[in-house]
């Protein structure tokens, strides 16, 4: 029996550091889907609140470019608001009224409002942006701003 419950602990661990890792490397992409209008329901009754918005940023010698995976959504459901050091993406993914009232038996997507706030890594030009959303997934490039070199200063006596 002592075999077995070392096989248990161990996959238990494994598991456990997967979920670790996934939290710990996601930098926010594990996204809360509050209250809306309508919301998908588990299996059990509950509706889902949490999904997966992965999203990737980098920058090229002129802007800070940031992709954002929200399938399922409409152009006029996001919002988009630009600060010194980060972007918040916010939205409200709906259900179609046809899945309102079903037993599922398997329910992963998630509804409702949600917020998804992504690190900056230089100072951008908000008012240049340019903003597109195709076949799921949401691209904002900004352009960088110019940073002013470090200047050294002169001590008066």
């Amino acid at each position: 029996m002592e075999p077995l419950k070392t096989l248990v602990g161990r996959a238990w661990e494994s598991l456990a550091e997967g979920w670790r890792e996934l939290l710990t490397r996601s930098n926010g992409a594990l996204t809360h889907f509050g209250a809306g209008e309508d919301r998908a329901v588990d299996p059990a009754g509950e509706p889902q609140s949490w999904s997966l918005l992965a999203a990737e940023t980098w920058e090229t010698a002129r802007s800070v470019v940031i992709r954002l995976e929200v399938p399922g959504m409409n152009k006029d459901d996001l919002g988009i608001v630009v600060h010194a050091n980060r972007i918040e993406i916010r939205g409200e993914k709906r259900a179609d009224q046809a899945q309102l009232g079903r037993r599922y038996h398997l329910a992963e997507r998630a509804f409702g409002r949600f917020e998804r706030t992504i690190p900056l890594p230089h100072g951008v030009d908000a008012g240049k942006a340019e903003t597109t959303y195709r076949d799921g997934v949401l691209t904002v490039i900004m352009p960088k701003t110019e940073e002013v070199p470090p200047r050294p200063l002169t001590i008066s006596s």
